[in-house]
């Protein structure tokens, strides 16, 4: 078992102010020196277009647009190289796997990915300029992979298919965007349906309504259907699916069968938590291992996280911290069944061969 790490990160204030204070904190650390060495194998698929891009993130955000200035600051960095990391338009994602599960005003998801990508930052980000207050996992940090805001809108995604990526903003990104944006599942569904996405994915929201709507986006078309449970796979675009869905056809029908049977959020986490229930996964070396497990409350604004599984998670009260209270804990701890380094605590967390 390896023990791995999720710094807490809380900030009140502007965006460019946010961005200089990340890019202070990242300056010389782990995760600037392995993605380095990362890109020296893995040479990137996209361009970067610096005009490009901006016209792209300030359509939509232009708060992120500010966020990146002040990493450029803090870093002292050419603004592509701010761009190819952080920017989040044009980059191509690997495969990944993922499974969410919504109920009873509760939202549950296991995050299932590579061990040298995951960046150990939980981010709780009250902005003072622009867009609404909000708290999750930051993924390639400018990202969230999933997430709640101060309107109780909850959004996690999966991954679908690394079929003819396009122009466009990829997941973390377009995460971000929606929960900075968006104040319920209506809005988030018309902002899917407008935002060119590189990737195909499948985003599910959830608000205080209770109510949860999977948007299934590809490059070419978007399409948005009702459901409680998401893994791998398209239902509607089904043309747009990988050839082997045998796995996440399995941990969908898991959580379809037993969604009935579970008695409140408790179970639901257990369900996605625990090693033995059939949905935790501990495919790391294939980009598909369960490396958080994470709850969200829209009605009582509260959140649950956990690192690797069997866990009890920690507790976070986002209500709180909204009113100013902050978070108590900086770090949160857990358990992996891998040797594989992560990007954010590990040396040589890259792709040479040793």
């Amino acid at each position: 078992m390896k023990t791995i790490y999720s710094d807490i990160i809380q900030f009140r204030g502007t965006h460019y102010d946010f961005g200089h204070m990340q890019g202070q904190l990242l300056k010389d650390s782990l995760t600037i020196k392995n993605r380095e060495n990362q890109w020296k194998v893995r040479r990137p698929r996209f361009q970067i277009n610096a005009e490009e891009a901006k016209r792209g993130i300030t359509s939509f955000a232009p708060g992120i647009w500010e966020e990146l200035l002040g990493f450029q600051e803090a870093l002292q960095w050419p603004l592509e190289k701010v761009l190819t990391e952080f920017g989040g338009y044009r980059l191509e994602i690997p495969r990944s796997g993922c499974s969410i599960l919504t109920g009873d005003h509760y939202f549950i998801r296991n995050y299932d990915y590579h061990p040298k990508t995951y960046e150990g930052r939980y981010v709780f980000f009250h902005p003072s300029d622009h867009g609404y207050a909000t708290a999750g996992p930051s993924q390639r940090i400018t990202g969230r992979s999933d997430g709640i805001n101060e309107k109780g809108l909850v959004m996690g995604y999966n991954f679908m298919n690394r079929k003819k990526p396009g122009d466009g903003f990829i997941c973390g990104m377009i995460g971000r965007i929606v929960l900075e944006t968006c104040a319920n599942v209506e809005e988030a569904m018309a902002l899917l349906k407008e935002m060119p996405h590189r990737g195909s994915f499948s985003y599910v929201v959830h608000d205080r309504s209770g109510k949860t709507f999977v948007v299934e986006a590809t490059p070419r078309e978007v399409k948005v259907r009702e459901s409680h449970a998401c893994t791998n796979h398209f239902e509607v675009l089904k043309h747009e699916n990988r050839g082997h869905l045998t796995d996440s056809e399995r941990r969908l029908a898991v959580l379809e069968e037993r969604q009935d049977d579970l008695n409140g959020a408790q179970e639901a986490f257990r369900l996605l938590n625990d090693t033995d229930k059939g949905v935790f996964s501990d495919l790391y070396a294939s980009w598909a291992g369960t490396i958080h497990t994470a709850a969200y409350f829209p009605n009582e604004l509260k959140a649950w996280f956990a690192l690797g599984g069997d866990q009890n998670p920690a507790v976070f009260d986002f209500g709180a911290w909204l009113a100013g209270q902050d978070i108590p804990l900086e770090r949160i701890t857990g358990e992996v069944q891998t040797d594989i380094p992560f990007v954010h605590m590990d040396e040589q967390a890259d792709w040479f061969t040793r």
